[in-house]
C-alpha cells in the first residue's frame, strides 16, 4: 500500500505559501519519494495515460522539471500506436521545425530530421507516437516541447506506476481504466491517480445520477477514492508550456493533495489545493458545455463584447444553479474555478468548435473528434447534463409559474445547446434567440433560487 503521511498545519511544508518557490526540484522530488516510501535505487515511476494536448504538456512539464534525475524518477507517456499523420499535417510540422532553430538542431543531433524531410515530400508516413518521442503532439503541432519517453503497450506503461496521470478524454476514461485494472490485480501497492479529464456521463438507472472521471476510475479499478484526485484550472496547454503564468487547483483528499500540489508547483505554474473535488470536477465538465455556446455567440455577433458578456452572465448562473443540485455547499465560482470557465469560453477548443459550427466551417456530421484538436468533450457533456436534469424525479419549483418543473427548464442555454447539437432541431442562431428572449429572468434570480431552496440531491452523485 502506498504510504500514509501526517499533514501538519501552520508552517508545514505542505502549506500553500510562496516559501515553496525556494525548494529546488530535487528537494521536492526527494520529499515525494520519502512520502511514498521509496528507497535508494527504487525509481518513482510516473506515467501519463493519454497524449492529447494537455496530457502531453503535463508530461513534458514533469520531464523538464524532474527528468534529469534519472536515478530517482522515470517519466513516461502512453498513447495508442498506429495513428498516421496526414500529408498536410506533416508539411506544416516541417515548417514548424524549420522555424525553430533549437528544435531543428535537436532533431539533427538525434538523427531524427531526415524522416520529417521524407514525410514533407510524401515519401514516408509519420505516426503520432513517433513524433511524440521527438516532442510533437498531433493536437498541438505549433508548440514543440521536450522529447518524451513514449510507451504504446498499456500494460508495460502502468503495471508498476506509482503516480498515474489521466490525460484521456472523459469519453475514453472508463474503457481504458477498465483495461488497466486487469494489470493491477497482482499489485501489492496502490497507485495515486491525478485526473485531468473534464466531462461527465449520465446514468438514469436505478436513479438519475452523474459519473465523473474520478468516479469512473474508482469503479473501473477499485483504487480508493482518497488516492484519486482532480487537477484543473485556467490552462491552455500551449501557453502553459511556453511559460505563460498560470495557476491550477488539485482537489481531493488532504492526504495527497497537499504534497502533490507542492510537487507539481513551478515558478510559472502555481498549483493550490482544495478539498471540493465534486464542484471542481463538475465545473470542469460544465464549462465545456457553455464554451461551445460562447463560441457560437462570438461568431454570430462578430465578437460583440456586449453579447458575450450577456452570455457569460447567463451561462455562469446556470452553472452555479446546477452545482447546487450536486453538492450541498459548492465552492464559489471564483478564483481558478472562475478563471478556468473564463479562459475556456474565451479560447479553448470547445469555444473554437462553437465558432466553426456557427460559421459553417464545420458540420455536426463530422462528429466530436476533430483532426488537430482532439475530442470536443463539450458535445457529450451537453447530452449528459440535459438527460440528467430533464428527469421529473428531480423536479424543482418554478419561480414564475409556481409549479414543479424539471431543473433543465430553468437552464434555457443548456436546453438550446441540446436542441442545436444533439437533436439538431435548430441552427446556431437559436443561441442568440435564447439570450434575447424578453421573458428571460435576471441571472441573479436563478442563483437566488438555488441558494434559498433545498435543491441538493445526493442521489445525483450516486449517494444515498
Amino acid at each position: 500500500m502506498v504510504g500514509s503521511i501526517e499533514v501538519k498545519s501552520g508552517n508545514s511544508v505542505y502549506s500553500n505559501r510562496s516559501v515553496h518557490n525556494h525548494n529546488g526540484p530535487e528537494e521536492k522530488l526527494d520529499e515525494l519519494r520519502h512520502i511514498l516510501g521509496k528507497s535508494d535505487g527504487d525509481l518513482l515511476r510516473i506515467v501519463c495515460v493519454g497524449a492529447g494536448a494537455w496530457g502531453s504538456v503535463f508530461a513534458a512539464l514533469l520531464q523538464d522539471s524532474y527528468g534529469q534525475f534519472r536515478d530517482k524518477v522515470q517519466i513516461r507517456i502512453w498513447r495508442r500506436s498506429g495513428r498516421a499523420v496526414d500529408r498536410a499535417t506533416a508539411e506544416h510540422l516541417f515548417e514548424v521545425i524549420n522555424s525553430r532553430e533549437d528544435v531543428l538542431r535537436r532533431l539533427i543531433r538525434r538523427c531524427a530530421y531526415l524522416k520529417y524531410v521524407e514525410a514533407r515530400l510524401g515519401d514516408r508516413t509519420l505516426y503520432a507516437d513517433e513524433i511524440l518521442k521527438d516532442g510533437f503532439c498531433l493536437n498541438m503541432i505549433d508548440t514543440p516541447f521536450c522529447p518524451l519517453k513514449v510507451v504504446t503497450n498499456l500494460q508495460e506503461a502502468v503495471w508498476d506506476a506509482d503516480l498515474v496521470i489521466n490525460g484521456l478524454p472523459s469519453t475514453e476514461t472508463r474503457e481504458v481504466f477498465k483495461e488497466i485494472s486487469k494489470y493491477w490485480k497482482e499489485r501489492l501497492t496502490v497507485p495515486i491517480i491525478i485526473s485531468l479529464a473534464k466531462g461527465i456521463e449520465a446514468e438514469l438507472d436505478p436513479v438519475p445520477h452523474i459519473i465523473t472521471p474520478t468516479q469512473m476510475i474508482n469503479r473501473a479499478t477499485g483504487v480508493p477514492v482518497e488516492n484519486i484526485l482532480y487537477l484543473g484550472g485556467p490552462n491552455i496547454a500551449s501557453e502553459i508550456y511556453n511559460k505563460e503564468y498560470a495557476n491550477a487547483r488539485i482537489c481531493g483528499s488532504e492526504k495527497w493533495r497537499k504534497p502533490l500540489a507542492k510537487f507539481l508547483r513551478q515558478p510559472h505554474f502555481i498549483v493550490w489545493d482544495n478539498s471540493d473535488l465534486v464542484t471542481h470536477e463538475v465545473m470542469g465538465g460544465l464549462k465545456n458545455v457553455y464554451a461551445i455556446g460562447a463560441g457560437m455567440v462570438a461568431a454570430l455577433t462578430n465578437e460583440s463584447a456586449t453579447s458575450k458578456s450577456v452570455y457569460f452572465a447567463h451561462c455562469t448562473s446556470e452553472m452555479i444553479f446546477i452545482t447546487y443540485l450536486l453538492t450541498e455547499e459548492p465552492e464559489r465560482l471564483a478564483g481558478p474555478l472562475l478563471a478556468d470557465t473564463y479562459v475556456t469560453l474565451l479560447k479553448g477548443r470547445n469555444s473554437w468548435y462553437g465558432q466553426m459550427i456557427a460559421k459553417g466551417e464545420l458540420s455536426l456530421d463530422m462528429g466530436d473528434s476533430i483532426s488537430g484538436k482532439g475530442t470536443i468533450q463539450g458535445v457529450s457533456a451537453v447530452e449528459a447534463f440535459y438527460e440528467l436534469l430533464s428527469q421529473s424525479s428531480l423536479n424543482v419549483l418554478h419561480p414564475g409559474d409556481n409549479k414543479p418543473v424539471a431543473p433543465v427548464e430553468l437552464c434555457p442555454i443548456l436546453k438550446t445547446l441540446y436542441r442545436i447539437l444533439i437533436k439538431r432541431e435548430q441552427g446556431p442562431m437559436a443561441i442568440l434567440q435564447a439570450l434575447r428572449d424578453e421573458n428571460l429572468n435576471d441571472p441573479r434570480d436563478r442563483i437566488e433560487i438555488a441558494q434559498s431552496h433545498a435543491f441538493y440531491r445526493p442521489s445525483l452523485l450516486g449517494q444515498p
